[in-house]
């Protein structure tokens, strides 16, 4: 089935409005799945909000893109909601990797909505090949390598990653912010061979040329996740983001990385994560997430049949 369709329109064709959610089945190339989970954040949230709002969001997109002509056509197939609200993250890290690993053996494409970061850690051992052969990039303000000493939590899912034995080689971190990390994360960081990409690298190389040289540096695993924390993105075009600081990442350029990294065959998952509809502002963040579904989405169109 074509997923994507040009320019111009034939002759009959309808002019009603047709939206991603229009897109919405029981079966599709591309799997949506809801993680709600709120409970063990490090600023405490209702993150747990955060698939129903992207769902409702999702009929505000149409599935034509004015920039390229052309028009979304492929099956998005929602599987709904992991049962994991209130749950604390271990309790949590079962339910989430087995739905995430029947999601991503079923689809060329799982989009796992969260919930707080700590999903990233199930999702990360949900890609059907061993933790060892798993790459991850990280789109995140932050580093997430609190130490595991109190627990699990959204603070920490890279560190839990590491000693679960995924390699530091193997993981990408791409949009950090100045002044909301340690020495001791970003020492611990290079330690482990993690590949560290500070915002402004990203503001004068191009988002682009980064994620081509991190993919690059994932080439001998065998899949790959992508972590888009939404706080990578500047605090001012993303309220609804806890831990978004000011002269984050430009929201375009967060939009260009999803459709960039959507169309690459290695990608098997993609999270999003740390958006809190209950800090919302004039439904910033919402259209945010709910656009970052259409970005995917685009990039996917992209791959071979």
């Amino acid at each position: 089935m074509a997923r994507l369709h040009g320019g111009g329109r034939c002759k009959g064709q309808s002019m009603a409005w047709r939206s991603i959610a229009d897109l919405v089945s029981h079966s599709g190339e591309v799997a949506l799945l809801g993680a709600p989970m709120e409970a063990g954040s490090v600023t405490p949230g209702r993150c747990d909000l955060a698939p129903a709002t992207l769902r409702r969001t999702l009929k505000r997109f149409s599935t034509y893109d004015v920039e390229t002509g052309a028009e979304l056509d492929l099956a998005l197939a929602d599987l709904g909601d992991v049962p994991v609200q209130g749950l604390m993250p271990a309790d949590g890290y079962e339910p989430i990797r087995s739905a995430a690993s029947e999601a991503v053996a079923g689809h060329g494409l799982t989009l796992l909505i969260g919930g707080n970061n700590a999903v990233t850690r199930p999702a990360a051992h949900a890609l059907g090949v061993p933790i060892e052969r798993v790459g991850l990039i990280t789109l995140d303000a932050h580093f997430d390598l609190r130490e595991t000493d109190q627990g699990l939590l959204n603070g920490n899912p890279i560190r839990a990653l590491l000693e679960d034995g995924l390699p530091g080689r193997n993981i990408c971190q791409v949009g950090l912010a100045p002044f909301a990390n340690t020495r001791k994360m970003h020492d611990d960081a290079k330690a482990a061979g993690i590949g560290v990409y500070a915002i402004g690298a990203c503001l004068e190389r191009g988002i682009v040329a980064v994620l081509e040289e991190a993919l690059a540096r994932l080439s001998h695993t065998e899949a790959v996740m992508i972590d888009f924390d939404i706080d990578v993105i500047d605090r001012s075009q993303c309220p609804g983001a806890p831990g978004a600081r000011p002269g984050g990442m430009p929201v375009r350029m967060f939009f260009e990385a999803a459709r960039f990294l959507g169309a690459h065959e290695q990608v098997r998952l993609a999270d999003l994560t740390e958006f809190d509809p209950s800090l919302d502002v004039g439904e910033i963040t919402a259209l945010t997430a709910g656009r970052w579904v259409c970005e995917m989405l685009a990039g996917f169109a992209q791959r071979a049949p």
